[in-house]
């Protein structure tokens, strides 16, 4: 069973997590050129590393941040978000 640390309840089975997709930062709607939201919408770089990742827990809903090695698919360490300087 695989196991993820909830930055508030500790190890918990993944069942209990929903992914939210990579962290990236979104560009204003209003003031971005049809080419960066494209470039927004629809480009990921694909490259194996460390990448960092939107996670909810269910059971506590609570929205934190994991850092998730994608070569090897191993979870690095994981904050609620604005805690990355602390972790």
């Amino acid at each position: 069973m695989k196991i993820l640390t909830c930055p508030i309840n500790g190890p918990r089975p993944l069942a209990e997590f929903v992914f939210g997709g990579p962290v990236r930062s979104m560009p204003d709607p209003q003031r971005a050129s049809d080419a960066a939201w494209a470039d927004y919408v629809f480009n990921r770089s694909g490259e194996p590393g460390i990448q960092r990742e939107w996670w909810f827990h269910s059971a506590s809903s609570t929205w934190f941040i994991a850092e998730r090695d994608t070569a090897s698919d191993q979870i690095v360490r994981t904050y609620l978000w604005g805690a990355e300087d602390t972790a």
